[in-house]
């Protein structure tokens, strides 16, 4: 051992380990409407490319493949290997492909100012102390080119007790218990192991997301709300295939993605940054 910690905390690690088809949960159910709004609000502040993009925990690959296809340069980053394995399978499967490398968010293998684009869809819940958050942001701006783009995202500070209300999980008195804590300090937990019930996590007020980015230097364009109230209504998914249906879900996300009375409600909060 040389001492350094971790790249992941081994309850994280653990958890996707398990899940096995991690790729998949963005194409199906309600994790469609958090891939299609992510990757329409990428797309809407995106400079024209070609760009060379680094994606920090981007998992098996499903936001590298889709902008590899657009034209981008991808390098994807993340610490699980399974997924820089299932990730290396996805970009062998692409007639534009990306590639995938074992990495920590705090400690990039990369380049000072080598890209124009990074995204963190993961790092910043599952570092749970803010001085890991604060060096992954560090690493993040000192990668950038000047003027480069930080897509970001975290978890919202209500995802518990509405995901909760919406699943019946709050109806257990130690699920109740792990909301409560979420709603005072963020610090998710999950000491039983409840499948279901997430792993090791922070979860971010949107003020708090916006003071952080701002605080590692950078300056924040926009912070949306990905999903809106639609990322928790199960009776949505049901409407998913049909494209008109699907366009009005889209809608209403977008409709009140940047009003900051509620961003909160949305599962998932998006910041757009630039160093």
């Amino acid at each position: 051992m040389d001492g350094r910690r971790p790249m992941l905390d081994e309850n994280i690690r653990a958890y996707y380990e398990r899940r096995v088809a991690e790729g998949q949960r963005l194409v199906q159910g309600l994790g469609r409407v958090e891939f299609l709004r992510v990757q329409e609000l990428v797309r809407r502040h995106l400079p024209d490319g070609p760009l060379r993009i680094l994606d920090v925990g981007g998992a098996a690959g499903i936001h590298a493949s889709w902008l590899a296809g657009d034209g981008h340069a991808v390098r994807l980053v993340d610490p699980v290997p399974l997924h820089i394995e299932q990730a290396r399978r996805t970009a062998a499967g692409l007639d534009r492909s990306f590639t995938a490398t074992l990495g920590d968010a705090r400690d990039l293998p990369v380049d000072d100012g080598s890209v124009a684009v990074v995204l963190m869809f993961g790092p910043l819940y599952h570092l749970v102390d803010e001085t890991d958050r604060m060096r992954a942001l560090a690493e993040a701006r000192r990668v950038l080119a000047p003027g480069g783009l930080l897509f970001a995202i975290g978890i919202s500070r209500f995802a518990s007790l509405f995901d909760g209300l919406a699943n019946g999980m709050l109806f257990d008195p130690e699920f109740r218990r792990i909301a409560q804590r979420d709603l005072v300090d963020g610090q998710h937990r999950n000491p039983t192991d409840r499948p279901g019930w997430f792993a090791t996590a922070f979860f971010h007020h949107p003020d708090q997301l916006e003071s952080e980015l701002t605080g590692a230097g950078f300056d924040v364009r926009a912070l949306y709300g990905v999903q809106g109230v639609a990322g928790w209504l199960l009776p949505v998914a049901e409407h998913l295939d049909d494209p008109a249906d699907l366009e009005v879900v889209l809608e209403s996300a977008r409709a009140v993605e940047s009003e900051p009375s509620l961003r909160g409600v949305s599962p998932h909060l998006l910041a757009v940054a630039s160093r």
